[in-house]
């Protein structure tokens, strides 16, 4: 029931729990008036490989920008700040995957110094796009099919990581990009030190679509991924007639096995269903799911 609740406030009602800092407690989740805030917590954001799709959802939420800032001191975000400070923080929101070794220094260095880091995307939380061939064929023959063998190198580039891969994470908000408004829901809760999971992160797209009295594209025989992604982005492809494809990441209680044998059952080459699975799943749920193609 918890998860339909917040839902139906998130995407019907737009409550998303930083609607007005100071309100009343019914006017959001679990508010607290300003004078209950002694002080408000450091905040940066931060984007390594990635397209910052998530960061520009960030600033595209503009009527409540103000809250967002003014419910933290954000002291370094690269697309909307001058003059951002790098110190100790409460919360750093980290978009894209690690690629570098630049990166990869810097995140652990950014890990040693803030107290809860949210992997923000799918590219943080699973390693993104630029995921989808690890573990098909070496790094270096497919770095070098793109840069070439020969020629100067800037960066010291390696197979791309989700945040994770590297250090602890504390929260992960996925969607590629992410959902605004499940953004400002984490965000309210974060700043004041509260549970910040999406309760949607439980239930694959599927409880999205029968909410949305969607009928069923697997019936249809259309190649579709619902029954395994964690909900969230509002059923947005399948109500459209298109096949979800996995954005928002493994739901937390899916049933793969069911899922290839289904799609396996309805004729889908085992090449496709890997490729589809591998675009946003990343390796690690891409290797359990060959495994299962296999047998």
């Amino acid at each position: 029931m918890w998860p339909l609740c917040y839902w139906f406030n998130l995407h019907l009602l737009r409550r998303t729990g930083i609607l007005l800092l100071g309100c009343d407690s019914y006017e959001g989740f679990n508010m607290k008036k300003d004078s209950e805030i002694i002080s408000k917590p450091l905040v940066g954001f931060y984007n390594f490989s990635g397209c910052s799709g998530c960061l520009l959802t960030i600033l595209n939420c503009e009527d409540e920008l103000l809250d967002i800032f003014g419910a933290a001191r954000v002291v370094s975000f690269l697309m909307a700040n001058r003059g951002n400070i790098e110190k100790n923080l409460d919360i750093a929101f980290v978009d894209g995957s690690v690629t570098t070794k630049e990166q990869e220094e810097f995140l652990l260095d950014l890990r040693s110094r803030t107290k809860k880091l949210v992997a923000l995307g799918t590219c943080a939380c699973y390693g993104g796009l630029q995921a989808m061939e690890n573990g098909r064929s070496p790094f270096i023959s497919r770095y070098q099919k793109v840069y070439g063998k020969t020629g100067p190198t800037i960066v010291q580039a390696f197979e791309s990581k989700p945040l994770d891969a590297l250090v602890k994470v504390d929260h992960y908000q996925p969607g590629c990009p992410i959902d605004g408004n499940q953004f400002l829901f984490a965000y309210a809760q974060l700043v004041r030190d509260l549970p910040a999971k999406p309760p949607l992160a439980k239930v694959p797209v599927c409880t999205e679509c029968k909410w949305r009295e969607n009928e069923c594209l697997l019936l249809k025989d259309k190649l579709c991924l619902g029954p395994i992604t964690a909900a969230g982005c509002n059923a947005r492809c399948p109500s459209n007639n298109t096949g979800c494809v996995g954005c928002f990441g493994p739901a937390d209680e899916q049933n793969l096995t069911s899922e290839i044998n289904l799609l396996k059952s309805k004729k889908f080459p085992i090449e496709t269903i890997e490729r589809k699975l591998r675009i946003f799943g990343g390796a690690r749920f891409a290797n359990e799911a060959k495994k299962l193609l296999r047998k």
